[in-house]
């Protein structure tokens, strides 16, 4: 990856969120297990750590981190990591 922002896009209507770096769209992620893997084979060293850490380089847009357009209780739904 060339540096550029990665951006987490709104939510989709059956859950998850686009996820491009630049003009590139690395995926679609349904989760932040889903994000760290788009980021790991983007070549982004220790994906892990930067969803984690609520790091500048993500770009949350149209719902707060961590959320995949699930809602408590709806099949899908994972809790933010603590």
């Amino acid at each position: 990856m060339d540096g550029a922002p990665i951006v987490v896009h709104p939510p989709r209507g059956e859950g998850g969120r686009r996820v491009t770096a630049g003009e590139t769209i690395l995926g679609i992620a349904y989760s932040d297990g889903d994000l760290v893997e788009l980021l790991r084979l983007a070549g982004v060293e220790g994906a892990e750590d930067v969803v984690a850490a609520e790091s500048p380089w993500i770009e949350w847009r149209g719902a707060a981190p961590h959320d995949y357009g699930w809602g408590v209780g709806e099949r899908g739904y994972r809790p933010p990591p603590t």
